[in-house]
């Protein structure tokens, strides 16, 4: 049953909280605090401020947090699927939407009016990236990990960007830490 009260206590506020995680942290503490009784007022602020702290969803990281201190490891991702649980729901429906008026010329307008301005984000993510490895790690650092990153990509041996990613987290973990 803890695990049912674990879901529900999370995916109301996911569907009740218009605006993501800032929204929806009062109706999770209603939920938490009052209705299930698993924290105090004093503990739920302490675990807002411990995932404010960090970086990520807040949402998901206090139904994480909650979740396993209730019931575990399934807990917590009982608690993590039912905060995302919504937004996923809603957004499969509008995949949906989307692949069946994918032909409709409105819709080839709006991607053609789409695609630029998310190639500028894109790009001034780039130049985010580059900058905070050059003041995190040095030029040198950057240009090798990033070398190093492009011909594990697109040389020889063609690993996937996800393996490359873990290998530069492992790399920056052993050699970059304090």
């Amino acid at each position: 049953m803890i695990y049912w009260h674990l879901f529900l206590a999370f995916f109301w506020p996911g569907i009740l909280g218009y605006g993501g995680g800032p929204a929806s942290i009062p109706l999770v503490e209603h939920e938490v605090v009052d209705r299930y009784q698993w924290m105090t007022v004093n503990e739920f602020s302490e675990v807002l401020a411990i995932g404010n702290s960090l970086p990520g969803p807040i949402a998901t990281k206090m139904a994480g947090y909650i979740g396993y201190e209730q019931a575990g490891v399934l807990g917590a991702a009982v608690a993590v699927f039912a905060s995302v649980a919504p937004s996923l729901m809603l957004l499969l429906a509008l995949l949906q939407l989307l692949y069946k008026w994918k032909d409709a010329p409105q819709v080839k307008r709006l991607t053609a009016y789409i695609r630029p301005a998310i190639a500028v984000m894109l790009g001034i993510m780039a130049i985010d990236f580059f900058r905070e490895s050059y003041e995190g790690a040095g030029l040198v650092q950057m240009v090798c990990l990033a070398a190093a990153s492009a011909l594990l990509m697109f040389g020889k041996w063609r690993l996937h960007p996800a393996y490359v990613i873990a290998l530069a987290l492992v790399y920056g973990a052993v050699f970059l830490s304090p």
